[in-house]
This record gives structure tokens, sequence and C-alpha cells, in this order.
């Protein structure tokens, strides 16, 4: 009964199959061997036109270095209040682009609007030297709350950010759930809805540590491999996170890793929907479930062995928390079955 993080599970079978393939021998080091170059080439067909792509280990190095790529000085990059950016990486987004900062809004669902943005753009005034400079626009597919952008809701912020010639970043952590949850190709998910750069993440959905930092248009990307090697995220043996994005892209492993996530939200959800001691004031949309329980019902949970994360929310009762249950390609329907048994009254 292990919901506490995506994070908490192994690597796939394709992936570590991928990884032994590719052990042995020897290859040019620093990501020019044939396999690395054969990867950025898949990126381009799963993108459907050429991008510029960079393999890094861990999704804050890419979201941070993505921004990096785009700060200015004084510059401020806008997100949600609840964005991993702002949240969960350690200021390493304001480290990596020398002291920008991250601009937070609230919004509904985890989401941001154009109406938002405009609103906290226009609190960086062009040209006023007291406020900084606007840097840069940030969205999280899937969402901290599990929840989704639809298409024509990131075009509108796109279209908002362009407005002040700002580009649009995607934390795409949890990009695989997003994408087969909307039904949409990588390419509609991102540059022909404007995504300018893409934190592309595996490592949630089944790799071992591999992400990649995707430009959408190649000019972008100048320099940025200086970025790349000054944070020590080039790896000399970077064949191995390669080999891992193999196996993850090997006949469609990664889609169907995805799907079976959150196929394993949707039945918990359904099944603490039907529990009348439980809340769901969100409904999944990817592969993270929020319900609120009681604290005693919490309680039972840990003397059960279950894993999960008590999660921060308002307007609780005294007697009730919200707790964050997450799916992953190695949790079954039994696991699922078990934490709603505990559950029952």
């Amino acid at each position: 009964m292990e919901f506490s993080s995506d994070n908490w599970a192994g690597a796939t079978q394709s992936v570590m199959a991928a990884l032994a393939r590719h052990t042995d021998g020897f290859t040019p080091a620093y990501g020019v061997d044939p396999l690395s170059r054969s990867i950025e080439q898949k990126f381009n067909t799963l993108f459907e036109r050429e991008v510029a792509v960079f393999l890094v280990s861990t999704g804050t190095a890419a979201n941070s270095l993505a921004l990096a790529q785009y700060a200015k000085p004084a510059g401020s990059i806008f997100a949600h209040e609840e964005a991993h950016i702002a949240v969960d990486e350690c200021n390493a987004p304001e480290f990596m682009t020398a002291g920008n900062r991250i601009f937070t809004m609230k919004g509904e669902e985890g989401k941001i609007t154009a109406q938002s943005v405009r609103a906290a753009m226009d609190c960086v005034p062009e040209g006023v030297v007291h406020h900084g400079q606007a840097a840069a626009v940030s969205i999280t597919q899937a969402t901290e709350i599990g929840t989704l952008y639809r298409l024509e809701e990131i075009r509108a912020i796109s279209e908002a950010a362009k407005s002040r010639g700002l580009p649009l970043h995607m934390d795409g952590a949890r990009f695989a759930n997003a994408l087969v949850s909307l039904d949409v190709t990588p390419a509609q998910m991102t540059w022909q809805s404007g995504v300018d750069v893409l934190s592309f993440g595996a490592t949630k959905n089944g790799c071992w540590c591999a992400e990649a930092v995707v430009f959408f248009n190649p000019d972008d990307a100048k320099g940025f491999e200086y970025l790349r090697k000054r944070s020590a995220q080039l790896f000399s043996k970077s064949r191995f996170i390669s080999a891992q994005f193999e196996g993850y892209f090997e006949n469609d492993s990664w889609l169907e890793t995805a799907k079976h996530s959150n196929a394993m939200a949707q039945r918990l959800a359904e099944g603490l929907k039907a529990l009348e001691n439980v809340k769901l004031p969100v409904w999944p949309e990817s592969n993270e479930v929020f319900p609120i329980i009681k604290r005693a019902d919490c309680e039972r949970l840990k003397q059960a062995g279950a894993g999960f994360y008590e999660w921060p929310a308002s307007d609780l009762a005294a007697d009730e928390v919200m707790i964050r249950l997450v799916t992953c390609f190695a949790t079954t329907p039994d696991s699922v079955n078990s934490l709603l048994k505990i559950l029952q009254k």
C-alpha cells in the first residue's frame, strides 16, 4: 500500500533492460555517442519538428536550467503559488537564474489563468527599474494537485506571456500522465499550444534518473550547453541517461505506464467517492488523489502500513486532514483495494 510518491517506485523492466544492453563496451563520452544522438532524433519525431534537447538527471535541474536560459537581471518568473519551482526545489531556480524571483499567483485547481498572468505582469511594469523585469511564465502539467491544463488554457496563457515577449515554460514532471489523460499528441500539448521550453519528465513514470530540457525553437538554446556543464549536469557517461529513454520510449512503454498510473488513480478515487467519511474536493485527472479524511482514519492507515503524505489544506474541520495518494506504474489493484478496505467503516 505505497502511495507516498511515484518517485518511490523503482524503474520499469524496459528501462532496466535498456541500461543492461548498453553497459558493456566503449563509446564516446559527454553525450556525443550514437545512442544519445538517436535519442535526440527520437525527440524530433515525438514532437513532429526539430527541437534542441538536453538530457539531465533531475527535474529540479531541468526546471532551473530551462528558466536560467531566459533569465534577466532582476527578473521575475510567474508561476502558481503551489508550483514545484516555488515550493519544492530549495530555491534552485532562483540560484540558477542568478537571483530571478518566482512571482507566485493564486489559482483554483492548482492552475493559473491568462487573466492572472496579465495581472501579475502588471505588477512588474516594463521599463520601471524599481520593479525589475518580467522574464518568463511557468505552468505545471499535470499540476501539483493532479489537475490538467486544457489546450485552450495553455494557448491563452501563452498569448498573455507573448504580450510581454515572455517565453512559456512547462514543467512536465508528469508529462506522460497529462498527455494520455487529455488524449492529445506531444506536439499539441506543447509548441502547437505556445509552449517554448519543456522540462520533460520521465523519472516519475518509470525511469531511474532521466529528464530532458526541450527547446521548441532551437535558436533559443544557444549557449545552453554551457549552463548545463556549469551546473554539473553534463554526465560523462551520458549514454546511461539515453539508455533509459530508449527503454522508456520502446514499444510506447511510457504511454502504457502512464495509462496504468492514471487508471489506478481513477480506481482509487471512485472507491473513495463511495465512502461517507471521505471528501474529494478535486477530482483527479492524472495520478494524484487528494482526499480529506478523518484524523482517526489517517492514523488507522498509518498503523496498517499505508504510505502517503499529509497535505496542507485550509478550511478543514478540527478532526480532518488532507492526504496525498500517488499512483504509479507499480501500483496494483490489490493495493488500491487494501487501502479502501481500511477506510471502510
